[in-house]
Protein backbone atom coordinates (compact mmCIF):
# COMPACT_ATOMS: atom_id res chain seq x y z
CA UNK A 1 0.00 0.00 0.00
CA UNK A 2 1.32 3.52 -1.10
CA UNK A 3 1.03 6.89 0.84
CA UNK A 4 0.37 9.82 -0.70
CA UNK A 5 1.33 13.32 0.06
CA UNK A 6 0.35 16.01 -1.97
CA UNK A 7 1.18 19.75 -2.23
CA UNK A 8 -0.77 21.41 -5.00
CA UNK A 9 -1.03 19.11 -7.56
CA UNK A 10 2.08 18.05 -6.91
CA UNK A 11 2.18 14.09 -5.39
CA UNK A 12 4.81 12.37 -4.08
CA UNK A 13 3.80 8.62 -3.32
CA UNK A 14 6.32 5.89 -1.06
CA UNK A 15 6.52 2.22 -1.30
CA UNK A 16 6.65 -0.10 1.50
CA UNK A 17 10.82 1.37 0.67
CA UNK A 18 10.50 4.32 2.12
CA UNK A 19 11.66 7.23 0.35
CA UNK A 20 13.00 9.43 1.93
CA UNK A 21 12.04 13.31 1.36
CA UNK A 22 14.79 15.72 2.68
CA UNK A 23 13.91 18.87 3.63
CA UNK A 24 15.79 20.72 0.34
CA UNK A 25 13.19 17.86 -1.71
CA UNK A 26 10.31 19.35 0.15
CA UNK A 27 11.20 22.88 -0.46
CA UNK A 28 11.79 22.24 -4.78
CA UNK A 29 8.50 20.48 -4.33
CA UNK A 30 7.03 23.24 -2.67
CA UNK A 31 8.38 25.53 -5.29
CA UNK A 32 7.06 23.08 -8.12
CA UNK A 33 4.09 23.51 -6.89
CA UNK A 34 3.70 27.30 -6.24
CA UNK A 35 5.13 27.81 -9.66
CA UNK A 36 2.02 25.92 -10.97
CA UNK A 37 -0.48 27.30 -9.36
CA UNK A 38 1.17 30.74 -10.71
CA UNK A 39 1.25 29.65 -14.10
CA UNK A 40 -2.59 28.97 -13.79
CA UNK A 41 -3.12 32.60 -12.68
CA UNK A 42 -1.16 33.56 -15.87
CA UNK A 43 -3.14 31.44 -18.23
CA UNK A 44 -6.33 32.92 -16.72
CA UNK A 45 -4.39 36.54 -16.62
CA UNK A 46 -3.84 35.81 -20.52
CA UNK A 47 -6.84 34.79 -21.59
CA UNK A 48 -8.47 37.48 -20.11
CA UNK A 49 -5.59 40.23 -22.05
CA UNK A 50 -6.45 38.39 -25.17
CA UNK A 51 -10.01 38.66 -24.56
CA UNK A 52 -9.72 43.14 -24.16
CA UNK A 53 -7.35 42.96 -27.30
CA UNK A 54 -10.07 41.15 -29.22
CA UNK A 55 -12.72 43.30 -28.31
CA UNK A 56 -10.11 46.40 -28.67
CA UNK A 57 -9.47 45.29 -32.34
CA UNK A 58 -12.89 44.76 -33.03
CA UNK A 59 -13.89 48.64 -31.60
CA UNK A 60 -11.16 49.95 -34.15
CA UNK A 61 -12.78 48.45 -36.83
CA UNK A 62 -16.30 49.33 -35.93
CA UNK A 63 -15.90 52.95 -35.46
CA UNK A 64 -14.18 53.04 -38.59
CA UNK A 65 -17.77 53.24 -40.52
CA UNK A 66 -18.42 56.76 -38.35
CA UNK A 67 -18.36 60.16 -39.58
CA UNK A 68 -15.65 62.09 -38.20
CA UNK A 69 -17.37 64.89 -36.53
CA UNK A 70 -20.06 62.47 -34.48
CA UNK A 71 -18.81 62.11 -31.02
CA UNK A 72 -18.10 58.67 -29.83
CA UNK A 73 -18.64 57.44 -25.76
CA UNK A 74 -15.13 56.07 -24.81
CA UNK A 75 -15.30 54.12 -21.15
CA UNK A 76 -12.48 55.44 -18.53
CA UNK A 77 -12.44 53.83 -15.49
CA UNK A 78 -16.26 53.62 -14.74
CA UNK A 79 -17.45 56.73 -16.75
CA UNK A 80 -18.15 57.31 -20.20
CA UNK A 81 -16.33 60.15 -22.00
CA UNK A 82 -17.20 61.25 -25.60
CA UNK A 83 -14.34 62.04 -28.28
CA UNK A 84 -14.32 62.78 -31.79
CA UNK A 85 -13.47 59.58 -34.04
CA UNK A 86 -9.64 60.53 -34.78
CA UNK A 87 -9.30 60.91 -31.17
CA UNK A 88 -11.37 57.61 -29.59
CA UNK A 89 -8.98 55.99 -32.94
CA UNK A 90 -5.98 57.13 -30.94
CA UNK A 91 -6.74 55.88 -27.37
CA UNK A 92 -8.22 52.99 -29.14
CA UNK A 93 -4.64 52.39 -30.17
CA UNK A 94 -3.02 53.18 -27.35
CA UNK A 95 -5.03 50.76 -25.23
CA UNK A 96 -3.73 47.84 -28.04
CA UNK A 97 -0.29 49.06 -27.73
CA UNK A 98 -0.63 48.36 -23.54
CA UNK A 99 -2.60 45.38 -23.97
CA UNK A 100 0.00 43.69 -26.69
CA UNK A 101 2.89 44.91 -24.08
CA UNK A 102 0.71 43.57 -21.71
CA UNK A 103 0.19 40.01 -23.15
CA UNK A 104 4.08 40.27 -23.96
CA UNK A 105 4.96 40.33 -20.04
CA UNK A 106 2.39 37.46 -19.53
CA UNK A 107 3.99 35.17 -21.54
CA UNK A 108 7.81 36.10 -20.63
CA UNK A 109 6.83 35.53 -17.14
CA UNK A 110 5.10 32.29 -18.17
CA UNK A 111 8.46 30.81 -20.21
CA UNK A 112 10.67 31.96 -17.10
CA UNK A 113 8.26 30.10 -14.95
CA UNK A 114 8.08 27.14 -17.10
CA UNK A 115 11.66 27.37 -17.41
CA UNK A 116 12.29 26.65 -13.65
CA UNK A 117 9.37 24.48 -13.39
CA UNK A 118 11.38 22.09 -16.24
CA UNK A 119 14.43 22.36 -13.76
CA UNK A 120 12.54 21.22 -11.03
CA UNK A 121 10.73 18.55 -12.71
CA UNK A 122 13.83 17.00 -14.24
CA UNK A 123 15.53 16.92 -10.49
CA UNK A 124 12.76 15.81 -8.48
CA UNK A 125 12.22 12.93 -11.17
CA UNK A 126 15.67 12.12 -11.19
CA UNK A 127 15.17 12.36 -7.34
CA UNK A 128 12.18 10.00 -7.14
CA UNK A 129 11.65 8.51 -10.58
CA UNK A 130 7.99 7.07 -10.60
CA UNK A 131 7.26 7.73 -6.85
CA UNK A 132 6.36 11.23 -8.32
CA UNK A 133 4.23 12.70 -9.91
CA UNK A 134 4.36 16.30 -11.54
CA UNK A 135 2.46 16.07 -14.27
CA UNK A 136 -0.45 18.60 -14.17
CA UNK A 137 -4.71 16.91 -14.50
CA UNK A 138 -5.44 18.89 -17.32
Amino acid sequence: MAAKVASGNTKVFQNHDDVHISFDDQQKINKFAKHNARMDELKVELETKKNQLKNVEEALEEIELFDEDEDIPFLFGEVFLSHKLSRTQELLKEVKEKTLREISNIEAQANEIKGEMNELKAQLYQRFGSNISLESDD
